[in-house]
């Protein structure tokens, strides 16, 4: 594999969030982008566990891009507690991104949804805190999910939040293969 040193750096942190369309696909134009300058991305998917078009196309470049996927194949409501299978999956997969963090086998961390896991109460804020601290030079840490809590704003190096102006789902639109899914 490439030195990630000489690829990046320190590697920074950051977090796309917001309520409009495009945080995942942002992580995933990183994620082909690094694949086509020869580096290597692990993506976890909190809360996923549905057929995901991205899923076939990682498949497609095994060697630069690897997607996880830590959900059920439902979708999840909010509940005050959580649902524990959610919280239990929502666990291995904090484990898998702080193992791929330090691998030594990715240039790129990527974990999808782990915002929004936080606003559905199913890892907390210092738990995400602590990826941010303890990242290692030379990863790229990306975090998605709507909600962004001020701590983690402010301990991150870049956010950007996708704001929707316009969606199609409001005229009841469903999400189209190659382009929503």
């Amino acid at each position: 594999m490439t030195d990630k040193k000489n690829k990046l750096g320190k590697g920074y942190t950051q977090v796309y969030t917001g309520n409009g369309k495009g945080k995942t696909t942002a992580a995933l134009g990183v994620a082909f982008r690094a694949a086509g300058s020869g580096m290597k991305t692990y993506i976890g998917q909190f809360m996923k566990g549905q057929k995901y078009s991205e899923l076939e196309a990682a498949r497609m470049i095994p060697d630069y891009i690897v997607i996880e996927q830590y959900g059920k194949d439902t979708f999840v409501h909010v509940q005050d507690p959580p649902d524990p299978e959610h919280v239990e999956m929502a666990k291995i997969g904090y484990e898998k991104i702080k193992a791929a963090l330090f691998s030594g086998d990715y240039n790129i961390v990527v974990a999808d949804e782990i915002i929004t896991s936080h606003y559905f109460k199913l890892i907390t804020t210092q738990e995400i805190l602590n990826l941010v601290k303890q990242k290692p030079d030379g990863v790229e840490l990306i975090m998605t999910g709507r909600y962004a809590p001020d701590e983690i704003i402010e301990a991150v190096d870049l956010v950007s939040e996708m704001k929707e102006v316009k969606h199609y789902y409001q005229i009841d639109v469903p999400a189209r293969e190659g382009i929503e899914n």
